[in-house]
């Protein structure tokens, strides 16, 4: 029968950084371990573990998925630019400005640029993909994904794109996406 025992090797230094954090939560290295791991922002760098853990707290329960997209994504971002981020939920909670407010409380920034959130639910299989989800498709690094069914549609969305059936269109610099049939 498995023990639940494992041997992680890491630097002396890290190490002793998780031993003193262990400390002074009053915890064993093994609870404060386990805890970090069993997070949904799980061993994410800084600051991406902080959104992933602002976007659990503000879902409450409901956080299927984060993905970052946009210019940071595509490594296009500039002293301006923030870094977008698709907080997927849950269909049983609302998308409403009362996210929004919950995420203000604690706003977080990457790097010196605001995180920006973009409440969403799953679209539909087969179903036009806003913008927003065609541009996570296209560009999106996927940062936590419970049951991976955010990835399974990002994969599905890529599919569609691939064979043409969606296609990118700009307007005034800002793209947007429409049926291939469509016209512009």
């Amino acid at each position: 029968m498995p023990s639940g025992r494992f041997v992680l090797r890491i630097e002396p230094e890290l190490h002793a950084a998780l031993r003193h954090a262990a400390r002074d939560a009053g915890l064993s290295l093994n609870e404060l371990c386990a805890r970090k791991l069993a997070r949904p922002s799980g061993g994410l760098p800084d600051p991406a573990a902080e959104a992933v853990e602002q976007a659990a707290a503000v879902a409450e329960g409901g956080l299927l998925g984060v993905v970052a997209f946009g210019s940071w994504a595509r490594q296009e971002w500039a002293a301006g630019s923030d870094v977008d981020i698709l907080i997927v939920v849950a269909d049983d909670v609302p998308l409403g400005r009362a996210l929004y407010r919950r995420w203000d409380t604690n706003p977080v920034s990457w790097a010196h640029h605001s995180v920006e959130p973009h409440f969403v639910h799953l679209p539909e299989p087969g179903s036009p993909p806003s913008g927003l989800w065609a541009e996570a498709a296209v560009d999106g690094i996927v940062l936590f994904d419970r049951g991976l069914v955010v990835s399974r549609r990002l994969v599905e969305l890529r599919q569609e794109i691939a064979s043409g059936r969606f296609v990118r269109r700009r307007i005034h610099g800002q793209p947007y996406w429409v049926e291939a049939d469509r016209p512009a």
